[in-house]
């Protein structure tokens, strides 16, 4: 869905973050080098980044408004 604001674990902001990774991802970096580019060394802010899912354009496609 939309990328969470805060990390759940911390609290630390990540939101601001999610279309730079995105950006240094296309760029041909791996994860580990945008997310450490970034400045994201918490295991737990890590992980908000990577197991997120983008659904947000998938179910717009099914807006019966």
């Amino acid at each position: 869905m939309i990328i969470p604001i805060r990390c759940f674990t911390c609290g630390k902001v990540i939101g601001n973050k999610w279309d730079t990774y995105l950006n240094l991802l296309q760029e041909g970096k791996s994860e580990g080098q945008a997310l450490t580019e970034l400045g994201m060394e918490r295991y737990c802010c890590r992980r908000m980044l990577l197991t997120h899912v983008d659904l947000i354009e998938k179910l717009l496609n099914y807006n019966i408004l």
